[in-house]
């Protein structure tokens, strides 16, 4: 149960629980490729768009958060060119600057956190071949290494996430066919393994996002059509399942992000023509709702981090 000091005694507000951290959804393209950054409050689900975006327009980008710290996106396809930059927005005031030292190749791949220690970037697609590089980017320093291990097998279109203090996770994906594979990396050695049981079905451009402690999920992507379940890991056993209810529509390259210990949201994506939609699924039961309010753009190949409120 999360509590949230504001809420009661001379804190509380009678409009309502004010929002504390917020859901990022940077980049992608609607159709072309934008450089926007929208910002949705939570608990409520308001959407503002940062009067700061990205440093360049950008597709297949990754995100990943240091919570209560900053957030970070960047690599992806920018028009003909593949960038290695990355950008880190500070929750305090959603100032953007730049790293000095960016992604070790071009990369678009999917991010993911162990929070108050350093992210991972899985490059999957190099300016159009795959790897199975994973850059590591120290949120103490933005300092960045290159794991000796990389993902077990090269591909693209993968989706990442973790269970922060323990391990991160990159699943699905194109290789030279699709793959139901779910890589595991300990954040306590950065070893590799792959687990025995993977996806219930081969899938790429699927999102993700996880409730640390709890579970990861996957949603959406192709299969090889497009797909609306969501896909449940449960992190005590590493056990996967698909939930009841899927997406509110089969779509593939949504942004994930979750407000840990709440609700996990998939927004925008393409099921045929490109989504404002934002999908919001509550932890407690794995229930399903639409926010009233979705993208300011719809946009596909975005990416989404958080400022969690507790982690």
């Amino acid at each position: 149960m999360v509590i949230r000091p504001i809420e009661h005694g001379i804190f509380a507000s009678a409009g309502g629980v004010p929002d504390v951290g917020a859901g990022y959804v940077a980049g992608g393209a609607a159709p072309t490729m934008v450089d926007t950054v929208d910002k949705f409050g939570f608990p409520s689900g308001s959407r503002t768009t940062l009067a700061t975006g990205m440093s360049f327009a950008s597709q297949q980008v990754f995100g990943m958060a240091n919570n209560g710290v900053a957030g970070y996106t960047g690599g992806g396809q920018s028009g003909g060119t593949y960038p290695t930059t990355v950008d880190k927005f500070a929750f305090s005031d959603d100032g953007r600057t730049t790293l000095g030292t960016g992604l070790s190749a071009a990369g678009q791949g999917p991010g993911l956190a162990n929070s108050g220690t350093a992210g991972y970037v899985a490059l999957g697609n190099s300016a159009g071949t795959r790897v199975a590089t994973v850059d590591k980017f120290a949120f103490s320093d933005d300092g960045r290494s290159t794991l000796g291990t990389g993902l077990s097998s090269a591909r693209s279109t993968a989706v990442g996430f973790a269970n922060s203090g323990t391990a991160g996770y990159v699943a699905a994906g194109y290789a030279t066919a699709r793959v139901d594979t779910v890589d595991k990396f300990a954040f306590s050695d950065d070893s590799r393994t792959t687990l025995g049981t993977g996806l219930p079905a081969a899938r790429s451009a699927a999102s993700g996002f996880a409730n640390s402690g709890t579970a990861g999920y996957v949603g959406g992507g192709f299969a090889p059509g497009m797909v609306d379940s969501v896909v449940k890991l449960t992190f005590s056993t590493d056990g996967i399942a698909t939930l009841a209810t899927g997406l509110s529509a089969a779509r593939y390259g949504m942004a994930g992000f979750a407000n840990s210990g709440v609700s996990g949201y998939f927004a925008g994506g393409n099921d045929a023509s490109t989504l404002t939609t934002v999908d919001e699924f509550a932890f407690s039961d794995d229930s399903r709702t639409t926010l009233g309010t979705g993208l300011a753009t719809a946009t596909r190949y975005c990416a989404g981090f958080a400022n969690s409120e507790s982690l």
